[in-house]
């Protein structure tokens, strides 16, 4: 494409002005001209959204674990009951923080608390959260081994979404992505669900009963028929690892996503898939080569409720 002197000079950069009375949408207005630096990417992102949600596609949602012991489960949440995804693919500790707040709370720490003081506190640290041994493993016990009974009892091998879904249900509170999930037919995949606490509940639960299965392919043809279905596709990725490879793979199969948004705090430079941009994935037809996309570079914690605030 050629560059034109007009075209670059078309918007001038505008001062950002803000009060107490400031909205979302107010500000989400300035950063588009603001002219830099993240602020216009955050812009960029919102824009694509914007368009992603209201348009007609299939929307996938992936992200790590670990903001689910954050606030930003709430927000998450929200775009989940407004059916703003379709699509979910996160790693087993969502699972464990989504269950373990229904039932027990996590609390504000820091960073700098002293690990082996916490260990001998029966506290566990996460980041800035901090979580009591009582409100993670032994409140995932309690409810997980009954509800695997009952599921046994119907039958014997489960799809990894499918048995996601009974337990979203079984949740039934409307603060639990699992459950607004389920509700909403929104499919949570898992694709490396045997790691973390629901993971080693299913183990235990099969080590008593052999013939108990996960039939982690079944969520890979779910996937597939999704897929193929598709008419466009998008993607919002928080972080990356198998969440987002799970994404970019299987829409290569189709030719690659329609539009991204990915927010991450890697860096490209030692050739991790976290670091590595969108522009990389077009060489592996994962995304189009005319797709609308953006990398943005932050905490996703304090980035997400900026960029989807005004949708919400």
């Amino acid at each position: 494409m050629t560059m034109k002197k007009e075209d670059l000079l078309s918007t001038p950069v505008k001062d950002t002005e803000v009060s107490g009375k400031t909205t979302l949408k107010e500000l989400m207005d300035m950063m588009g001209v603001s002219g830099g630096f993240t602020t216009s990417k955050i812009y960029v992102a919102y824009e694509i959204l914007k368009d992603m949600f209201s348009e007609e596609n299939t929307t996938f949602l992936s992200f790590p674990a670990d903001i689910i012991s954050t606030g930003t489960r709430g927000i998450i949440n929200q775009l989940v009951k407004k059916k703003l995804v379709d699509v979910i693919i996160t790693t087993t500790g969502t699972l464990d923080h989504d269950i373990a707040r229904t039932f027990r709370n996590y609390y504000c720490g820091s960073f700098d608390y002293p690990d082996r003081e916490l260990k001998d506190l029966g506290i566990n640290r996460l980041g800035s959260v901090v979580i009591p041994d009582e409100s993670y493993g032994e409140i995932m016990e309690t409810f997980m081994q009954p509800e695997l009974e009952k599921l046994y009892e119907e039958k014997k091998t489960w799809a990894t979404w499918e048995i996601i879904e009974r337990i979203g249900l079984k949740l039934n509170n409307e603060d639990s992505i699992l459950y607004n999930a389920a509700k909403n037919g929104i499919k949570v995949f898992v694709p490396g669900i045997t790691d973390g606490s629901f993971g080693s509940q299913l183990w235990s639960f099969r080590e008593m009963n052999r013939d108990f299965m996960i039939d982690v392919l079944a969520d890979e043809h779910e996937l597939s028929d999704i897929i193929f279905d598709a008419k466009k596709t998008g993607s919002l990725m928080i972080g990356g690892g198998i969440s987002k490879h799970h994404t970019i793979w299987w829409n290569q199969f189709r030719g690659g996503l329609d539009y991204s948004v990915y927010v991450t705090t890697a860096q490209e430079y030692d050739g991790s898939l976290s670091g590595a941009k969108l522009e990389e994935a077009i060489s592996w037809k994962k995304v189009k080569p005319d797709a609308r996309f953006v990398n943005v570079y932050g905490d996703i914690t304090v980035i997400l409720p900026l960029m989807v605030g005004p949708l919400l």
